[in-house]
């Protein structure tokens, strides 16, 4: 069985949630306290023993290459100026080697994936998306790695979510579960509400084997008018078996606002530069908020 290695992190979306931030700025590059979000992905594909990483670009996305380049005059005034705990911080994001690829028309996320077939070859490989951060004592790859080495079939990373929040995700259909992991009946893009199969949904992490090309290169297209990567996992189910992993960690959805807000405010209270600071102007803001509500509520029994 051949080792995981390589890995895509699709990059080409337009970020319309993000609009009109993201009109000039890759919503990947959208930062999490002091951190673009795609390092958060680079670096648990690192640590999760991933070697290559190519990244699917797309049309406005050349900030993504900059933040990963070596940046030699801003690295020689920090270190001139002693700033060396940031200096540490910029060299961690520049000294990693990272290839890149365009999608050239957006087609959705099969293509995308299908996009780097020639760089993955005839290899297993992990997919991380964006819109998700995870944080987990093993990395979430990881855990997906050991599966795969354990199963030697495809695995996709899922967790549960509110039964009303299902037709926002890919969903798994399961049949019989081992520990975590899940043999599956199907995989279904984006159920109607109120009618999905389950509430495991999948969360941006998968390992998949090289057979998922031979149903990509069809472009069938699925749910929004796009080439789905659900829809080509669920075929290469019917022929061969996935699983499905519920992983452990903590999931941060920072692909829409709320989701990228509340990120924000949890990873900076465990920084002990900001939290003080920021509990506090959390407290003024309630307290303002909580005012101009009773104010409301006591104008409205007038």
């Amino acid at each position: 069985m051949r080792k995981v290695t390589k890995a895509i992190i699709p990059a080409a979306g337009l970020g319309t949630r993000f609009l009109p931030a993201t009109k000039a700025m890759p919503k990947e590059m959208l930062p999490i306290v002091d951190k673009p979000t795609i390092q958060y992905i680079v670096e648990e594909a690192i640590d999760s023993g991933v070697e290559e990483i190519i990244v699917v670009t797309g049309k406005g996305k050349r900030a993504i290459e900059d933040h990963f380049d070596v940046a030699f005059e801003l690295e020689h005034v920090l270190e001139e100026k002693g700033k060396l705990d940031i200096l540490e911080k910029v060299r961690k994001s520049s000294h990693v080697n990272l290839h890149y690829i365009r999608q050239k028309r957006a087609f959705g996320l099969g293509h995308a994936v299908w996009c780097a077939r020639n760089f993955i070859g005839n290899e297993p490989f992990a997919v991380l998306l964006g819109d998700d951060i995870v944080e987990a004592q093993v990395p979430c790859t990881k855990q997906l790695i050991q599966q795969y080495e354990r199963t030697g079939r495809s695995v996709i990373g899922v967790q549960s979510v509110d039964p009303d929040q299902t037709h926002r995700y890919g969903i798994v259909d399961p049949r019989t579960k081992m520990d975590h992991l899940y043999e599956v009946n199907r995989f279904v893009e984006k159920p109607v509400k109120g009618q999905a199969p389950s509430n495991l949904a999948i969360m941006g992490r998968y390992v998949l084997t090289p057979d998922i090309f031979n149903y990509l290169e069809k472009h069938e297209v699925g749910a929004g008018g796009e080439i789905q990567l659900t829809d080509a996992i669920q075929k290469l189910n019917e022929d061969k078996g996935v699983y499905a992993y519920d992983f452990q960690g903590t999931r941060y959805d920072v692909g829409e606002q709320l989701g990228f807000i509340m990120t924000n405010i949890d990873f900076a209270l465990r920084n002990a530069d900001l939290r003080q600071g920021l509990i506090t102007g959390l407290e003024e803001i309630m307290e303002r908020e909580l005012g101009k509500e009773l104010i409301a509520g006591w104008s409205g029994r007038r």
